[in-house]
């Protein structure tokens, strides 16, 4: 299934340039609703074709700037490198799905 990495403003066209579905987490290790969101995340990784991008805004301004993310945790679906559809916040597992659902159908 999918797979969980690391990405930052070095390496970021691993998202960009992939020609599979990427879901991008910006993150902080302060955000506690980040922290919330992690282990659902993983867990999409596990079920689903999906690379799952973590970007440390504390550590990677440029590409959390890049999409102007103003709030985090902040979600941002890739298909074929081009931005989907992006949410802000976190929410539980099933709303999650429900949203992942509506574009990877």
């Amino acid at each position: 299934m999918g797979r969980v990495i690391d990405a930052s403003d070095s390496d970021f066209d691993v998202v960009t340039k992939s020609d599979e579905w990427v879901l991008v987490d910006f993150w902080a290790p302060w955000c506690g609703p980040c922290k919330m969101v992690a282990p659902v995340l993983s867990q999409i990784a596990s079920e689903r074709d999906i690379t799952v991008a973590k970007v440390n805004t504390d550590v990677s301004p440029m590409s959390s700037g890049r999409f102007g993310i103003r709030g985090i945790p902040a979600l941002i679906l890739f298909n074929n490198g081009e931005v989907v559809d992006r949410m802000t916040g976190a929410m539980p597992k099933p709303g999650m799905d429900d949203w992942l659902n509506q574009h990877m159908t």
